[in-house]
């Protein structure tokens, strides 16, 4: 048997379980399982992983970036903001800051996680990257206004004492959220599309044809694994909630555990891409995925909020702001000039090292 069908068994067959385990759970025990069944859905869970990402490169190879990073930004997110809404609309209090959580800690894990791993492999491996400093800056600067007027600005308006916004401001934010992403797409599929392709020359030739019938099969199972990854990761989320809270932790851990396993797909992704000094592919990706995570949220959460007339918390606290403003200042010095090594991996590196302390221990 090859390498290459010993892939394709256990892409399919890991969302399938993930799926029956899932259901089984559900039918059988209604969703309180024994802790057994814990145990055997968490290395269910990153297996689907993986296969989301095997399924999501060999779309990416049919149809070439930035198209392929987009697809898996896109359906990354949508499912991110499906387990969101799900937390929000069975969550007693209507003031849940779990959406707040989430975006933010999305934000910090692509931006000083995930793009710190990929700058120090790539730097570790090639001494220096480079690529189009224009097709990284363009998702960093929506980013940057989106997360200042989402997440900072609701603190220090006088409409409604923060950190919220009134409903009118929240309308606003959330159309103007949705706009940007707009124009951003635009911009990288149409207007600018070359300043998000790598530098070096990418074409079919490097993957090699796609056959019909793999192409296929990625396409019906990357929503299944991408839907396998939130159902599990929904069924795990009232255990580790629980696990928080016994430890005396804070409940902001949640959105962070939230948004590592939802974001792992792109996270591999990215860090492969980084490895083949593929770095605007891996840049493509994570700042897609932030991008595409808070420009989506915060209009849904903001809709479900209006609708159901209840408070939406999205001011952060003020040691997470300062996190924020750092992390936008030293993405800006990194994406900058188009070339990195080590050092700026490191530095962001020891940002997100910082926020995993200060979400544990505030």
């Amino acid at each position: 048997m090859s390498r290459q069908e010993v892939v394709n068994y256990w892409s399919i067959g890991a969302p399938l379980i993930g799926v029956a385990l899932f259901g089984v759970i559900e039918a059988v025990f209604h969703a309180s399982p024994p802790g057994l069944l814990y145990l055997i859905a968490v290395p269910i869970l990153f297996v689907t992983v993986f296969a989301a990402v095997h399924h999501a490169e060999v779309i990416a190879c049919k149809v070439g970036q930035p198209f392929g990073s987009l697809l898996l930004a896109l359906s990354v997110t949508i499912i991110e903001v499906a387990l969101i809404v799900s937390m929000l609309l069975s969550d007693d209090a209507g003031d849940s800051p779990v959406a707040r959580d989430t975006v933010f800690a999305a934000i910090m894990i692509v931006l000083n996680g995930i793009v710190g791993l990929c700058l120090l492999i790539g730097g570790l491996r090639f001494h220096e990257q480079e690529f189009r400093a224009r097709g990284a800056t363009a998702p960093l600067g929506v980013l940057g206004t989106l997360a200042v007027l989402c997440l900072i600005l609701p603190n220090f308006t006088q409409s409604i004492y923060g950190p919220i916004y009134a409903p009118a401001q929240l309308m606003f934010v959330a159309i103007m959220s949705l706009v940007l992403y707009a124009l951003f797409l635009f911009v990288q599929m149409v207007s600018h599309r070359g300043d998000f392709l790598d530098l070096a020359s990418i074409s079919a030739e490097d993957h090699g044809p796609v056959p019909g019938r793999t192409l296929l099969m990625a396409v019906m199972l990357l929503p299944i694994s991408l839907i396998t990854v939130v159902l599990l990761a929904e069924m795990l989320a009232e255990p580790v909630r629980s696990a928080i809270i016994g430890a005396e932790l804070p409940e902001a851990l949640v959105g962070v555990i939230i948004a590592l396993i939802v974001l792992m797909p792109e996270g591999i992704a990215s860090i492969r891409a980084a490895t083949q000094n593929k770095l605007q592919t891996s840049l493509n990706l994570a700042l897609g995925s932030a991008l595409a995570s808070l420009c989506l949220t915060i209009p849904v959460v903001s809709l479900i909020s209006i609708v159901q007339a209840q408070p939406l918390v999205l001011g952060l606290d003020a040691e997470h702001i300062v996190l924020l403003v750092l992390t936008l200042f030293m993405s800006t010095l990194s994406l900058a000039m188009g070339k990195t090594t080590i050092m700026q991996g490191g530095i962001h590196l020891v940002i997100f090292g910082a926020f995993l302390a200060i979400s544990a221990i505030p």
